[in-house]
């Protein structure tokens, strides 16, 4: 097998070294001694030594090798500048069931009804079963995801294996709520040796690099007790250790789609896993591998929580990862949006039978690579609802509103860039890409609570700067 072809359908970069070759060996007068190394999916089943020896492992290397895409770094749900650094993976990423809008705030008035808090916390075990065995990525918040990587050493004498290693490396990032710092714990798990192996003196290395920045020159404030080198032995007694990355204010951009006073930084975090031979052996393949992981965020928006820092100003504002979250509406009976749930469902499943008609609509905000991007300004906000209410009097009348009982509810929502008046402000969006609908008044104020507590509690920027797609998310509607 060519160890090349093979580490190029990996999942994680890898930096190929050449190996003494038998002939080698020979002239020296002494055995050919090997590590071939893979780097492979988490938690995908491992072929045997007794298969390696047989010849049969071989080909089940190459198997699990094909199950992810080659050069694949970041999560399909990436959003700002990040997304375009790397490969987005085709495939979804492991995420939590939906959660259902809760009824949190005040019985009565215009926050009755909200969105979920979104999770700031992962254990191992809740890490360890999003990713499974076919994930790359398990994406439980905005401000909770995880990722990781199986490390396979062969160990060959004279081209017959011998002995196999390997370990697991799963990385998990949180953030608590309206701080700038980020933490990443690694775990170190599933150490095995079989036969003959020099694996126990093995040094590894672990690094944390951030790559890039937006913008570049970005500075970062470092804590934790990474360890950074400890041999296969020390790591399995170590198990998991930890990092923290800051940034400070003052450091971004001040994008004109936010006032100019949102200050805000983007960047790559990647975990990286190097080992080194022990003494007598060669490397053949990866000396480990860069894990494309995460996409942190910092930025101090004027209309998100803690602008001002409380009179701290290394403290205003907040990280989050640059993911697209989903935004949760019920159809349940007794659910106080259903109405306007339903009306989304229907926009979703059969747009054609919606108002106004347009044959070819597809209306956005249903998959990440098509998210809705929030707008704060109040002037086209009122736009989008504006056009909306023009299409609720032009199929349902003026009294569409049944004496008051009823408001004029749109889909996408009217603050968003995708809104209503979507096709005024861009040339080539188009015209009549949406659907507006009378329903009941409570249920659309309680879809509209909804949203707004959602926007606030998942830090949800004014999603486009100019060409800059900056921030986005999805709805989807549970019944």
């Amino acid at each position: 097998m060519r160890m090349r072809e093979l580490l190029c359908t990996g999942a994680v970069a890898m930096t190929v070294l050449g190996s003494l070759t038998t002939a080698q060996a020979a002239d020296n007068g002494s055995d050919d001694l090997r590590v071939e190394s893979y780097v492979l999916p988490v938690g995908a089943a491992k072929p045997s030594l007794e298969d390696l020896q047989s010849g049969r492992g071989m080909e089940r290397l190459r198997q699990l090798a094909g199950q992810s895409e080659p050069g694949v770094g970041l999560a399909a749900e990436t959003v700002g500048p990040a997304a375009s650094y790397a490969p987005l993976s085709r495939r979804a990423s492991g995420a939590p069931a939906p959660a259902e809008p809760t009824l949190e705030g005040p019985s009565v008035g215009p926050m009755a009804n909200t969105a979920p808090e979104p999770s700031r916390t992962m254990t191992f075990e809740e890490c360890k079963k999003g990713l499974g065995s076919s994930k790359a990525f398990y994406v439980k918040s905005r401000f909770a995801v995880c990722n990781g990587a199986s490390f396979l050493q062969t160990w060959v004498r004279n081209n017959r294996p011998v002995g196999e290693s390997m370990f697991n490396v799963r990385v998990v990032g949180t953030i608590a709520k309206n701080s700038r710092t980020i933490k990443f714990q690694y775990y170190f798990t599933d150490f095995v040796t079989t036969g003959t192996t020099g694996a126990a003196t093995m040094p590894i290395t672990t690094k944390g690099n951030i790559p890039q920045s937006w913008p570049a020159g970005a500075r970062y404030t470092r804590g934790g007790n990474k360890p950074g080198t400890q041999t296969f032995t020390q790591l399995k007694a170590l198990r998991t250790f930890s990092e923290t990355v800051n940034a400070k204010p003052g450091q971004g951009q001040k994008g004109t789609g936010l006032k100019g006073k949102t200050d805000l930084l983007f960047a790559v975090y990647e975990p990286a896993i190097s080992y080194t031979p022990p003494a007598g052996w060669t490397l053949s393949g990866s000396r480990g591998g860069k894990l494309f992981m995460l996409a942190p965020r910092w930025e101090t928006a004027p209309y998100l929580a803690n602008s001002t820092g409380g009179g701290k100003p290394d403290k205003k504002g907040a990280a989050t990862f640059s993911y697209v979250p989903t935004l949760t509406l019920s159809a349940k009976a007794g659910a106080d949006e259903r109405a306007e749930a339903q009306h989304i469902r229907q926009a979703f499943l059969v747009p054609e039978d919606t108002k106004p008609y347009m044959s070819a609509k597809k209306v956005p905000g249903q998959t990440a690579r098509d998210p809705l991007h929030r707008t704060v300004s109040a002037a086209r906000i009122d736009k989008n609802r504006g056009e909306a209410v023009k299409q609720c009097k032009r199929y349902w009348g003026a009294n569409y509103t049944a004496d008051g009982t009823k408001e004029c509810d749109e889909y996408p929502f009217a603050s968003t860039y995708e809104g209503a008046a979507e096709n005024y402000y861009d040339a080539e969006a188009k015209k009549f890409n949406f659907s507006a609908k009378p329903i009941a008044k409570d249920d659309n104020q309680a879809g509209g609570s909804i949203l707004k507590s959602f926007y606030a509690k998942n830090r949800i920027l004014d999603g486009l700067d100019g060409v800059d797609d900056l921030d986005g998310f999805i709805v989807k509607i549970v019944s």
